[in-house]
Order: structure tokens, then C-alpha cells, then sequence
């Protein structure tokens, strides 16, 4: 299932939000400062490429800096592209196909805005696992 929505999703949307992301992550990337703006945006991008299967967790690594980081984040790109989202999303919402894959769409733009401090995994299996079992301890 996850597959079949995957290629939809690609088809649909996926692919136009990728080339959004990459395009941030390239005009970041020359801009040499946001480098690391760039990485994290080529990171999301992929993801939005094929975001079934996987989910986004936050890095309980990340502190103080990833916030300035993401309050940088939201004023050179992370802004559009959340707007991108909540059209497409709003597009795929249309068509009763297209719902999960615009409340998909919707799930994506908190990782839009803020990007830096998370963490992409794959849904389910040992990684679940492992959060659960950390949870309980």
C-alpha cells in the first residue's frame, strides 16, 4: 500500500515539491553561509520525493542552535515552501483519492518550517520498538 501511494504521490505532487526543495538547497548552497540550510533542504526534499514509510522524528541532540537555526530557516525559504504544501495539499484534498495524500501534505509543513534538529526513519519496525521501549523505561 505504502508503494501505490508513493507513486500517486509522486506523480501528483511528490515531484513538484522535490524540485521546490532543491531548488532552495541549491540558492542556499551558493550563498556558501547557508550551507547547512542546503543540506537539510536536499534531506527534506527527498523526503517529500517519497514520504510514505518513513516519518520525521526531532533529534534529542539538538538544542539552542538548531532553533536560530530554523527561525533562519523560516525566513529565506521555509516560508514558501510551507505555502507550497498547504496548496498542494489543499489540491489533493479535491479529489477523495487525493485526501490522504493532502493530509500528508499537511503533516509535511511542520518539517517545512523547521527542518534542522529532525530526523528522518523508516515507520515502524525496530525503530518504533526502540521508542517504546525507551518510553516505558
Amino acid at each position: 500500500m505504502r508503494t501505490l501511494l508513493n507513486v500517486i504521490w509522486l506523480v501528483l505532487s511528490g515531484f513538484w515539491l522535490f524540485l521546490g526543495y532543491v531548488a532552495a538547497g541549491v540558492v542556499l548552497c551558493i550563498l556558501i553561509i547557508t550551507i547547512p540550510w542546503g543540506i537539510a533542504s536536499f534531506r527534506i526534499g527527498v523526503y517529500a520525493l517519497w514520504p510514505f514509510g518513513r516519518t520525521v522524528v526531532a533529534k534529542p541532540s539538538s538544542g539552542a542552535f538548531s532553533f536560530l537555526g530554523n527561525v533562519i530557516w523560516v525566513i529565506l525559504a521555509g516560508w514558501w515552501l510551507a505555502l507550497a504544501h498547504i496548496v498542494s495539499g489543499i489540491a489533493l484534498c479535491v479529489t477523495i483519492i487525493g485526501i490522504p495524500l493532502g493530509i500528508a501534505d499537511f503533516k509535511m509543513v511542520p518539517v517545512s518550517l523547521a527542518p534542522l534538529g529532525k530526523e528522518i526513519v523508516p515507520a515502524g519496525g525496530e525503530f518504533d520498538r526502540a521508542i517504546s521501549r525507551r518510553a516505558s523505561a
